[in-house]
């Protein structure tokens, strides 16, 4: 528990540092979506690049794979229908949403998480991969599409749109190189030093878009955050052992899927809500709400679990 709190922590730290910049201006007016862009198109780019290239690509075919490729998207689409269907919200708040319920924090917090309290880094990697490299993509070809009409047009224009997408080529390029035997150092290491700035930087952001006087249009509508809090905190974690169990994890194994699938929502998902101009409220609201909850979901998955 200590590793969960001291990076919570940590988050927590830069998150005020945020807001006490926002909340002087040191920055100026605009700050926001230029960090927003700076994150979006040049620090989450080089993140994904370097850790992709490095990653074992293997790690898709296992059981622990399988059950965080289903249980996140399952999360993904039961939020995505009820946005849509129920609450009747755009392509945008729906998509943002879903992210919202589904896009889980692995690199700032998933990765030191596995470290300490699992004892393997490895735990981690099928959910980053499943992420960065069908999540995200299938996101930006929604948000894409969005304007270029109905039907398979949309989505081709929404596609090519998408391949355009910095984090995409990242992605794409970072799989390529991790299908060579080696990674050269040299060709990773500038990757790696400007990938370092993108999660202390979305944090930065998040405390930033806190500083303002919140007016009501500014917040989450109620449903479309309880929706993904509860997802997030419960349901998540729940179909990870379900189906964790049903396939015959147990131990270590199980407990990695289970303590993987409670980590909260993403601050990328903020940082595609503000490239896009769509779904801001239920991005920063259910990150928040979720970081807060982590830490008794995670003690409890610890003491059934670990």
């Amino acid at each position: 528990m200590i590793a969960v709190l001291t990076s919570l922590g940590t988050m927590a730290a830069i998150v005020a540092v945020g807001w006490l910049l926002g909340h002087l201006k040191v920055l100026g007016d605009g700050a926001q979506l230029v960090i927003a862009k700076l994150v979006f198109v040049v620090a989450t780019p080089s993140l994904l690049f370097a850790t992709i290239a490095e990653s074992d690509l293997h790690l898709l075919l296992t059981r622990t794979a399988l059950v965080t490729v289903v249980t996140t998207s399952a999360m993904a689409v039961i939020a995505a229908l009820v946005l849509r269907l129920v609450l009747r919200r755009d392509a945008g708040q729906t998509t943002i949403g879903a992210l919202s319920a589904s896009y889980l924090n692995a690199g700032n917090l998933g990765l030191p998480l596995s470290v300490y309290m699992l004892g393997n880094p490895v735990a981690i990697v099928p959910t980053l991969l499943f992420q960065l490299l069908v999540l995200a993509p299938a996101a930006f070809v929604v948000m894409e599409s969005r304007g270029s009409g109905r039907g398979g047009r949309a989505v081709l224009i929404g596609l090519g749109r998408s391949l355009r997408n910095p984090i995409i080529i990242a992605a794409l390029a970072g799989v390529a190189l991790a299908l060579l035997p080696d990674a050269p150092t040299w060709l990773l290491n500038p990757f790696h030093l400007v990938g370092a700035a993108a999660a202390p930087l979305a944090l930065i952001m998040l405390g930033m878009t806190l500083s303002g006087p919140q007016a009501s249009g500014s917040r989450a509508p109620a449903p479309d955050l309880a929706l993904a809090v509860v997802l997030r905190t419960i349901g998540h974690p729940v179909a990870a052992w379900a189906l964790g169990t049903w396939l015959g994890l147990e131990g270590a194994a199980l407990f990695g899927v289970v303590a993987m699938a409670a980590l909260p929502t993403a601050q990328n998902v903020l940082v595609y809500a503000m490239r896009y101009g769509s779904g801001q409220p239920i991005a920063r609201d259910s990150q928040l709400v979720t970081t807060v909850l982590a830490v008794p979901v995670l003690i409890v998955v610890a003491l059934l679990f670990g």
